[in-house]
């Protein structure tokens, strides 16, 4: 998946390029900086998803040459951590904005879980990357704003009264719940959007119905959303069996 992922940013890309000390990287919006270059891709990829995403793409989005862009992400590979540092950086926003004061840990997670849930469904397009630089990038090679990430949630699990190899289960049990849970919301459902009647804008025409019938029974309740309640129904039913164990 992270071989698909880093392929996405195409192949004209200079391979294996090092830092640029020539190419100018003052661009139309002035002098570059991380910050805007990360910002950038993401706006890129908000809009036409990662398949758009390449340095030279990037660079004219910038108006720079896609050489200058080396020297703020050293690699394919690092401009897509980038993209996850960004949304992680999001992340941090909402929760200091959040003055629901200091939570007690399980308000903290919900609060943790909605914000990542917010922020997921406002950039859908990068959302993969979530879960496939996760599966790429060791730990302490991560960025500092998902290790700060993981430091949050393993904290109220400390405060929850867990020991270390309980908080381990649970911070990897809320992890699955809540990636899995936004790859969920997010998934393609919808065949004909131009359809107006439910079954034939979910296709289900095109499934057999001899050999699915519970499948397109539930196709429909399949395809709306189980918004933030059911984030904070299932993240409470994890929660209690961790809890409830100690």
């Amino acid at each position: 998946m992270a071989k698909e992922q880093a392929g996405a940013l195409g192949d004209n890309d200079a391979a294996g390029a090092g830092p640029a000390r020539r190419a100018a990287d003052r661009g139309r919006y002035g002098r570059l900086s991380r910050e805007r270059v990360l910002a950038s891709a993401l706006e890129l990829v908000d809009r036409e998803g990662l398949s758009a995403l390449s340095m030279r793409r990037l660079g004219a989005e910038l108006g720079v040459e896609a050489m200058a862009l080396y020297r703020y992400a050293a690699s394919k590979e690092a401009l897509l951590d980038g993209l996850v540092e960004a949304l992680h950086l999001e992340l941090e926003e909402r929760l200091v904005g959040d003055d629901a004061g200091a939570p007690d840990w399980r308000t903290g997670l919900h609060r943790i879980a909605r914000a990542t849930y917010d922020v997921s469904l406002d950039h859908p397009q990068a959302v993969p990357l979530l879960a496939a630089r996760m599966l790429a990038v060791p730990l302490a090679r991560r960025p500092l704003a998902v290790l700060r990430d993981h430091e949050r949630v393993l904290v109220l699990l400390r405060e929850a009264g867990l020991d270390n190899d309980s908080a381990a289960a649970a911070f990897r049990a809320f992890t699955a719940w809540l990636l899995g849970y936004v790859s969920g919301e997010l998934r393609a459902m919808v065949d004909n959007p131009d359809e107006s009647d439910p079954a034939f804008r979910l296709g289900l025409h095109r499934m057999p119905s001899q050999e699915l019938p519970v499948l397109r029974d539930v196709a429909p309740a399949l395809a709306e959303r189980g918004g933030p309640e059911g984030l904070a129904a299932g993240l409470d039913a994890l929660l209690d069996r961790f809890v409830e164990a100690e």
